[in-house]
């Protein structure tokens, strides 16, 4: 249909927390969502745990006593039991059962508390181990519901690590908003108990910070940053390798923003202090980032130079088949793609399909599933659109369809929809489409750019296949959401709006087009035609 206009930013979103609590993400520019340069998260921050007093009883006399659930000395027998089983590595199943037994004799003989809020943190770990992870959300509740943080600090520990914990099993089924909420209230909790300039509170700024990146929250993710940094000044603290952490994350933050020469000036402080640290691998990372702002920046020599750089000590220390070195050869391939060097480009791409083809054990199958993914970009630029699409199905096969996986397994199908698109196989893409949509509701993602941009690819699909009431309701929402997002002056978001009335033109509704091409000359009288 003439006059439609595509989206030029197709993202390929990886999920939040792909493993539990453990992080990896790297948005581009573009709103692709690819593997961090940034350290695998550690486990969610919290304060030193209290501790529940363990029972001297022995087993027998605790089967004597256990039809009574007021016992006071079976919960924390119970309790033990479960603890000691997850710790052997025994049937985990027992353990959830201890632990479970253990919550309800706290709940029947001491009541709402710290014992009983402990014992349903352990339980609902054991849930999550056990992939049971919508069992685990109401059990988490009930644990923050059972304490009050003004009755000490070992109440406001262990509520803070309710959150962190309920935060983190959200994130493991892909809801990232919900996710988001409970870190934030945990950290206002941490805050309120150990006060504003606490070192313990950067760490959870790092971490909430992380979770807005991937939410695509940039402004909320720098302030956090900023605050970070702020608190190691206050404390005067000599320049640390978490305060290096901090400023990787504001610059990928910054990079995810177009403040590319922001980003450069973090990244090259965090080196100083890791070369400082003796942490060549950091440094080699660092690097790495390094020259994806300077590709970004289009000094494509430095790029190759900071990437070279990278892959030499990356050898050094890993070997030449490790996915990190694939990583490296996917950049290098970008680069000499975008500079017409297109025969380097392809056999860079060759170099990282032979490592990442051979699934070495200990590497995730998310990394993997992202590397073939972009690789296919590579592809699709060189006007390879077959093996684009091959290499694509390579990695829909490898993930799962887990809560945890459909935000990625989603911007692999918005991505396959692009490419169906291009080829004119509309049905098909479409399809895609339609399937990335089903699952971004799913996860929560319904107000983020990338959902917008998802919603008109499909429209666009759906007027081409002359579905034109389904195309003016997905072209609606998109111009809703990148309207609130972007602003009704943003490209993207007049590029839905040319669709809007293209689509209206061809239904006969004149007064709604008239509406919409409007805004879009107020548009070309502020920044120029961009629309013919």
């Amino acid at each position: 249909m003439s006059g439609l206009v595509s989206a030029k930013t197709t993202p390929n979103a990886t999920p939040h927390h792909i493993s539990f609590p453990q992080n990896d993400s790297r948005i581009h520019k573009n709103g692709y969502e690819t593997p961090s340069p940034l350290p695998k998260r550690t486990p969610s921050p919290s304060f030193a745990k209290p501790k529940v007093k363990p029972s001297t009883k022995t087993l027998q006399e605790q089967r004597t006593h256990e039809s009574s659930l007021d016992n006071l000395d079976l919960g924390p027998f119970l309790l033990k039991l479960a603890i000691d089983t997850v710790a052997s590595g025994d049937n985990q199943n027992k353990a959830l059962d201890y632990a479970t037994r253990a919550s309800i004799s706290f709940e029947e003989s001491s009541g709402p508390g710290l014992d009983l809020a402990m014992s349903l943190q352990v339980e609902a770990a054991i849930h999550c181990s056990l992939g049971r992870l919508e069992d685990a959300i109401p059990v988490l509740e009930r644990s923050i519901e059972v304490l009050d943080h003004e009755k000490g600090q070992d109440h406001a520990v262990a509520k803070f690590s309710g959150f962190m914990q309920l935060g983190d099993t959200y994130s493991m089924m892909g809801r990232v908003d919900r996710s988001v909420s409970s870190y934030e209230s945990g950290l206002k909790i941490q805050i309120e108990t150990l006060g504003d300039f606490d070192l313990r509170v950067t760490e959870t700024c790092r971490y909430l910070a992380e979770a807005y990146v991937q939410a695509m929250q940039f402004d909320d993710a720098e302030k956090l940053c900023q605050r970070s940094l702020e608190i190691h000044r206050e404390n005067d603290s000599p320049t640390s390798l978490e305060e290096a952490g901090d400023r990787r994350l504001i610059a990928l933050i910054y990079e995810a923003k177009g403040d590319y020469e922001s980003a450069l000036e973090h990244l090259v402080l965090a080196s100083m202090v890791m070369i400082a640290a003796g942490q060549e691998n950091e440094v080699a990372a660092i690097d790495v980032s390094i020259g994806n702002v300077y590709a970004a920046l289009c000094r494509f020599d430095e790029a190759i130079f900071s990437y070279q750089k990278a892959l030499t000590v990356f050898k050094s220390i890993r070997g030449d088949g490790h996915s990190t070195i694939a990583s490296v050869y996917i950049r290098l391939a970008d680069v000499y793609c975008k500079t017409g060097k297109l025969r380097e480009s392809k056999s860079y791409c060759e170099n990282a399909l032979r490592i990442l083809s051979k699934q070495v054990p200990g590497i995730a199958t998310e990394e993997i599933a992202s590397g073939l993914t972009e690789i296919s970009a590579i592809y699709q630029a060189l006007n390879e659109n077959e093996e684009a699409l091959k290499l694509l199905h390579m990695a829909m096969k490898l993930l799962k369809d887990t809560p945890g996986q459909r935000n990625m397994v989603a911007g692999i199908e918005a991505h396959m929809g692009v490419m169906f698109y291009k080829v004119g196989r509309y049905g098909e893409a479409r399809s895609s489409f339609k399937d990335a949509v089903a699952k971004l509701r799913a996860s929560g993602k319904t107000r983020s750019v990338f959902f917008g941009i998802v919603l008109n690819q499909m429209g666009l699909a759906s007027a081409q296949l002359y579905r034109i009431d389904e195309a003016v309701e997905l072209f609606q929402e998109a111009r809703e959401i990148l309207e609130q997002e972007c602003g009704p002056c943003h490209l993207d978001t007049i590029g839905v709006y040319s669709n809007l009335a293209a689509t209206y033109d061809a239904m006969g509704s004149y007064l709604f087009g008239f509406t919409i091409t409007s805004n879009q000359r107020k548009f070309s009288k502020k920044h120029g035609n961009h629309f013919a």
